[in-house]
């Protein structure tokens, strides 16, 4: 491996490639580990503190084989899992960082869940060894519990005071890597006393490797060459049908080079990597595509960011072709296709002819410049103006789109304001660059009420996206709490009248109209009903009754909200032959209808979402006495498709719903998801409303 970008081999072919993203729980050393296999040398690094936002990338050279290591390290914090999903949409191949004694948490297993239904291929290392609470057999059965078949390739060698991670043994060549990297065989008693963990990896990579004539020849007795057991380790492992588990600690590097040899030798290249689902800008089949860097160019934006010197960056994974600096691109987005309308901020868009600027690999301590890169690689471009994160890059003559990762759906609202007027602008612009960054982050604009709301993932999204505005777009914002779209309705039927007679010289305004307000059922709307006989009103002001009631309705007719699902009837009224008109009809019109309301003939309805809630079988009592609490009407409670979790439907007012991502993460213990739907307007407590109209 290389210390410096300038030392950097760029790859020839997809078969010299490897990448790797790396998931886990914040603090478990995921970002000491990538700066330790990319810094070239072993040696102590200091272990990063509070990364928990964006994606870490660097690529590294294994000596031996040439093999450019490409390493993406996902924030640890359930508020990004999108940039967790954009980093497995990049690489080729998952390394879960598990540390023990901490358990495996539930954000890991969902993950983990994740990459078993596409056939990603895994391994796992195990990290803080060294720590009072751990133990590896117990890590070691909490991985096998959860992950399957998931066996351990090297065991630590725990010694000192205080306890350190002093070296690893490699089960299948029975010897000893140290600290410094040294390797030295076991001796006979020393094999002997690990013959039972070798024979339960031998017995599981045959199992898994689906390899007959090893099968026969283990059950005969045969010593086995560590060469085909090795070769049948990475068969398995590259199929994601096993699933190595090493120890490492990441600060000192103790394990790293076994960790680093098995990502070469076990994870796939590009060539036999799986590929995302690739369609033209109109639809329809790309055709058959592989890691061919002479094949079209079909790359994927991963990540997008502003860098204040070089303007807009773009992390790209090309799945095809080769990438040129200064090549004149197309740039495809199409999220609709997937969630089936147009997404705030991500319009569907075909941009030809955009022109790329620099291409980088990022490396240790910096970038270093490339005239191209090929199939296989994740590399920073720049000058891409119109590219946003999942947007797919390709050819004018050959367009394609790539279908984007599964993105989770924000439900943590907050309602944002320019702290200054003059900065209402640059507000705008901000938070059009953060959208097409941020794929997680919606934006509202609430008519009703005049809020500007963003739609997040969780408090921690919140504070990065309130830090970014402020720090990188400098604009400063406050927050309020996000006020919900009420609606009013008649409970009962009433009449009233309107009387307007106003006369000021000239001609005066007049107009009379009796009307009759009842109400209609949930969803049924405005009716307008003419009853009057003998001309009392004239045919032509009978409209004008009708629009100046619909628009005191659309106005509110007792606390400013919208008033919905009511029958007018104009039972009768009074012309003047000068004085009437459609203005004054119209307002005699409203006149009534404010007439009519009072708390005891109009009610407030609130907003209800239908919820799907699902949560660990240990948690559902828990979660049910918290839906109470929150007005919760349950209809359902359900075993999920997912063994252990129960799914439980409810009707929630939104009001209640407002941080609820953030209670159910108390509720569940972390195994809480939910989906929310609009179900309808139903009505709001006496209590509450009251304390709304007063």
């Amino acid at each position: 491996m290389n210390r410096s970008g300038a030392s950097f081999a760029s790859p020839s072919s997809p078969a010299q490639i490897r990448s790797v993203v790396l998931v886990g729980p914040q603090g478990t050393g995921k970002s000491a580990l990538l700066e330790q296999i990319t810094s070239g040398t072993l040696g102590h690094v200091k272990e990063a503190e509070g990364a928990s936002t964006g994606l870490g990338v660097a690529s590294a050279v294994h000596q031996p084989t040439g093999t450019v290591v490409t390493l993406v390290d996902s924030p640890g914090r359930p508020d990004f899992v999108g940039d967790v999903r954009a980093g497995l949409r990049a690489a080729d191949a998952v390394l879960f960082v598990v540390a023990a004694g901490s358990g495996i948490d539930e954000a890991t297993r969902m993950l983990w869940r994740e990459c078993e239904a596409v056939g990603v291929p895994r391994a796992i290392a195990v990290t803080q060894l060294e720590l009072a609470r751990a133990d590896w057999d117990s890590v070691v059965a909490d991985c096998r519990r959860v992950f399957g078949a998931a066996v351990p390739l090297a065991l630590p060698v725990l010694e000192g005071d205080p306890v350190e991670l002093a070296g690893v043994i490699d089960l299948l060549e029975q010897s000893r890597t140290d600290a410094t990297g040294g390797v030295i065989p076991l001796a006979k008693e020393e094999k002997e006393e690990l013959a039972e963990a070798r024979g339960t990896l031998i017995e599981s990579i045959i199992e898994q490797s689906e390899d007959e004539s090893l099968l026969d020849r283990y059950l005969s007795g045969e010593e086995l060459e560590p060469e085909g057991l090795r070769a049948d380790l990475s068969k398995a492992t590259a199929t994601a049908r096993f699933f190595p588990i090493v120890p490492v600690n990441p600060p000192t590097g103790v394990g790293v080079p076994a960790l680093l040899d098995l990502i070469v030798d076990a994870f796939p290249s590009p060539e036999v990597a799986w590929l995302p689902q690739v369609m033209t800008t109109s639809g329809g089949d790309f055709g058959g595509l592989c890691a061919d860097p002479d094949g079209p160019l079909v790359a994927q934006v991963i990540r997008t960011t502003t860098d204040p010197y070089v303007g807009r960056l773009s992390l790209v994974r090309i799945f095809s072709g080769t990438l040129h600096a200064d090549d004149r691109l197309h740039v495809s987005g199409h999220l609709e296709w997937v969630y089936g309308r147009e997404v705030e901020g991500h319009p569907g868009h075909d941009d030809e002819d955009e022109r790329l600027g620099q291409i980088t690999s990022p490396v240790p301590g910096g970038v270093l410049t490339r005239s191209s890169a090929i199939a296989g690689e994740i590399v920073l471009v720049s000058k891409l103006v119109t590219a946003q994160t999942a947007d797919t890059i390709s050819t004018a003559a050959a367009p394609a789109v790539v279908e984007p990762w599964l993105l989770p759906e924000p439900l943590l609202p907050v309602a944002i304001a320019a702290a200054a007027k003059k900065d209402e602008d640059k507000l705008a612009t901000s938070l059009q660059r953060l959208l097409a960054e941020d794929l997680t982050l919606r934006l509202e604009r609430n008519a009703e009420t005049h809020q500007l709301v963003l739609w997040t993932i969780g408090p921690a999204h919140v504070d990065e996206v309130l830090a970014r505005l402020g720090g990188q777009h400098h604009v400063e914002v406050t927050t309020e709490e996000v006020r919900t779209s009420l609606r009013e309705t008649f409970v009962r039927r009433v009449q009233a009248q309107g009387r307007l007679v106003k006369q000021s010289g000239g001609h005066g305004q007049y107009a009379v109209v009796n009307l009759e307000i009842e109400p209609l059922p949930r969803g049924a709307g405005f009716e307008f009903v003419d009853k009057v006989v003998g001309g009392a009103v004239p045919r032509q002001y009978i409209p004008s009754v009708e629009r100046g009631a619909r628009s005191q309705l659309q106005a509110g007719v007792l606390a400013g909200y919208p008033c919905v699902d009511v029958r007018v009837t104009l039972l009768d009224g009074k012309a003047h032959s000068v004085d009437s008109s459609d203005l004054a009809f119209q307002n005699a019109a409203a006149l009534a209808m404010r007439e009519a309301a009072n708390e005891s003939t109009v009610s407030l309805l609130e907003p209800v979402d239908t919820v799907e809630v699902t949560v660990g079988d240990d948690h559902v009592g828990t979660l049910l006495a918290d839906l109470r609490g929150r007005r919760a009407q349950v209809q359902s409670t359900q075993p999920a498709d997912l063994e252990g979790y129960t799914m439980v439907t409810a009707d929630v007012p939104q009001h209640e719903l407002s941080r609820y991502p953030i209670d159910l993460r108390s509720v569940g213990r972390g195994t809480g998801s939910f989906t929310r739907a609009f179900a309808r307007y139903d009505y709001l407590p006496a209590a509450l409303a009251r304390d709304l109209i007063s």
